[in-house]
């Protein structure tokens, strides 16, 4: 019945909670769900790749593809620019495949202005003071760079209640079990099901008047 049900999927929330650690975790649980590929102008980390992690690009191609319309959302933030290609999320969905867009709150609000059906789950600490920890842990910027993170935390956490769902990053596996039991409900959705055909196909009822 939901064989080709499919959609994208917004997960956000502050710098340094666990996002991209909990999509992995989704994506290993549910073969039906991948990963997008942004495009970003900032370099890469010594753990990233070029059309696996991200699509690493410069400002000059970055402008070029944001007036040809070719992102479905995009968004500067810490003073590099990303965006999400529309033709590779539109394509994956469309071959029922449910797109998950590690991304940030500006993107996902316009990701879920032309996807009205779109998912979108914000993913929080459980306390402030753990996010701390966490950021100071990665030991890859200055204080000044980390201070600024943690400010742009308290105004991404802002936009929490424009997100359909909040999910809490205790632990990893129980976070991506209440991620994972998202989107299998979101899969039954009534206007899921129904898109394009009715009830009585869906059963099976051929005879009219039944």
């Amino acid at each position: 019945m939901n064989k080709e049900i499919a959609f994208p999927i917004v997960v956000s929330g502050p710098s340094g909670v666990g996002k991209t650690t909990l999509c992995h975790g989704l994506m290993e649980r549910d073969s039906r769900v991948a990963f997008s590929i942004s495009a970003t102008t900032r370099k890469a980390r010594s753990t990233e790749k070029h059309g696996h992690d991200y699509f690493f690009i410069s400002q000059q191609e970055f402008e070029r593809m944001r007036e040809a319309n070719e992102f479905a959302e995009w968004a500067r933030v810490h003073d590099e620019s990303y965006g999400t290609p529309r033709k590779y999320l539109d394509e994956r969905i469309s071959h029922g495949v449910s797109v998950l867009l590690d991304i940030d709150v500006q993107g996902g609000v316009q990701v879920m202005e032309r996807y009205p059906l779109a998912v979108s789950i914000f993913v929080v600490p459980p306390s402030f003071k753990v996010l701390e920890e966490r950021l100071r842990g990665r030991k890859s910027e200055s204080e000044e760079a980390f201070r600024l993170r943690m400010e742009n935390a308290l105004g991404e956490m802002e936009y929490i209640a424009k997100y359909g769902y909040v999910v809490a990053n205790d632990t990893v596996d129980a976070a991506v079990s209440r991620m994972e039991a998202i989107v299998v409900a979101e899969r039954l959705r009534r206007e899921r099901v129904l898109a394009g055909t009715s009830w009585r196909e869906i059963v099976g009822i051929e005879m009219k008047g039944v």
